[in-house]
């Protein structure tokens, strides 16, 4: 039997006890719940200036905005495609100063001063750069997707072997590169089509650079 001064604990009361605590526990108030929480802030931007199909752009970006990113959304030319935007699988591809980049994986803040061509820079349905009439030619679009990126790399890889920039299976380092059709697939082999137009791909690159590969 309890003794007087021991405490009278009954099962329910412990349970309610126990349930206004934590209520007071979980609940925080707007004086606890600010401390410590900086309030968000707005991202850093930067100024950047470029030349896209030769027009002169100039913007403040959000630093961490890729270029890609910025040719879609800032300046609505689609015909870059966002594939894996990994770097992956090359759609992105477009060429700046010359050479062929992913522009997925650059930030378009390090590309002040530069030139950008995209697909809609090379040619028009009115007007097509020979490398587009030489894909409509030999059937290497299929779905189309894969094809601005593969036609810029093309356009780019042509222009590396014609300065001399040797790849992985150039044998001889001593020697220009020769357009072959190992040349065009290993230069190529970043630029992935899931459709297998691989073959009529090397076909329009061989016919543009006027060779038998």
């Amino acid at each position: 039997m309890p003794t007087p001064g021991d405490l009278d604990f009954s099962r329910r009361g412990v349970l309610a006890g126990g349930a206004s605590v934590a209520a007071v526990t979980v609940v925080p108030t707007r004086a606890t719940a600010a401390p410590g929480k900086a309030a968000a802030a707005s991202p850093p931007t930067s100024k950047v200036a470029f030349e896209v199909n030769g027009t002169p752009h100039a913007l403040e970006l959000d630093t961490r905005t890729s270029l890609l990113d910025v040719l879609r959304e800032h300046l609505h030319l689609t015909g870059t495609k966002k594939g894996c935007d990994h770097g992956q699988c090359g759609a992105c591809t477009v060429i700046v100063d010359g050479r062929r980049i992913n522009s997925c994986l650059t930030l378009a803040v390090m590309h002040d001063g530069d030139t950008i061509t995209t697909i809609e820079g090379l040619g028009t349905p009115d007007k097509m750069h020979p490398m587009q009439d030489a894909f409509v030619e030999h059937d290497g679009y299929q779905c189309g997707y894969c094809t601005p990126g593969q036609i810029c790399s093309a356009v780019a890889v042509l222009d590396e072997i014609k300065a001399g920039i040797p790849s992985h299976v150039t044998a001889d380092l001593t020697k220009a590169p020769k357009v072959t059709a190992s040349e065009l697939r290993e230069r190529m082999s970043g630029n992935i089509c899931r459709c297998g137009a691989y073959s009529n791909i090397i076909d329009a690159m061989t016919d543009v650079a006027g060779v038998k590969a």
